[in-house]
């Protein structure tokens, strides 16, 4: 505990400046926090209340959010993290977010951050990050996602691509054994995942290619990253294979296409 609260760990772009005071949590504000917060508000008017709700700014301009207790998981991930149960409760919860957000209207002169947003954008705000360390556990299952900071128009489709990168995962098993459990059988999952969102088959006929298309945009988002000297990005893409990881990850992925289809409509 220090002055300004219990630090919380866990993420890059804000590592060592979120804490907790008591019931709300503190931490950097977007540059679009007003038009976020208000989104996020709209969210829980539609019944989703599985996302931190707003309470406003401190003096000194940090953003005020409700902490949402229960179990985050952090790399390596634990086992309980990527349980099936814990993989269905993903999809689900996900589907949820989308069917409330489908219902509110985005401003569009807000400025979403376009980091890992849709390249074909859209008409409904998609969380763009849902990686384990932004998904709350009780449990063993999904009980809220925290951190929109990513947040941005786009499909559906896209934001179930991001997430099946982190949830199934979309890496190549050199990758995965960096930071996941062994025996996570790809396909499986990928398949799980788009069951408990309730994935139409149109879409399922689609995501893959998406998959790969998201996959270059978070290269390109570390790459910017890296190149403006970011020591957080610099650090991981170091301890993390570098470039020839991320050439693994994509030719992994590229040479299993027809296999992952099969996955998800067979």
């Amino acid at each position: 505990m220090t002055d300004e609260g219990e630090a919380l760990v866990g993420g890059m772009a804000n590592a060592g400046a979120v804490f907790r005071r008591g019931a709300l949590v503190e931490r950097p504000a977007p540059r679009n926090a007003h038009a976020l917060h208000a989104y996020l508000l709209a969210l829980k008017e539609r019944g989703f209340d599985a996302a931190p709700t707003p309470a406003g700014f401190t003096e000194d301009g940090r953003e005020q959010l409700t902490f949402i207790s229960g179990d985050v998981a952090l790399p390596p991930f634990p086992d309980w993290a990527m349980t099936k149960a814990a993989l269905e409760s993903v999809g689900s919860l996900l589907r949820h977010l989308h069917e409330a957000s489908a219902a509110v209207a985005v401003d569009i002169r807000a400025g979403w951050p376009g980091d890992l947003a849709d390249p074909e954008g859209g008409t409904m705000l998609c969380h763009n990050d849902v990686c384990p360390e932004n998904v709350v556990f009780r449990d063993g299952r999904a009980v809220a996602l925290i951190d929109f900071d990513l947040a941005a128009p786009g499909r559906p489709l896209w934001d179930v691509a991001m997430t099946a990168r982190y949830w199934v995962p979309l890496v190549d098993p050199s990758s995965a054994a960096a930071v996941y459990p062994s025996g996570l059988d790809a396909p499986t999952r990928l398949r799980i995942l788009a069951d408990s969102y309730g994935l139409s088959p149109e879409d399922r006929a689609e995501l893959v290619g998406v998959i790969e298309q998201a996959t270059e945009v978070c290269r390109a988002f570390v790459a910017r990253r890296v190149a403006d000297g970011d020591p957080a990005y610099l650090q991981a893409l170091a301890e993390r294979g570098g470039w020839e990881r991320w050439d693994r990850v994509q030719t992994w992925l590229a040479e299993r296409r027809e296999m992952f289809a099969a996955a998800l409509l067979n």
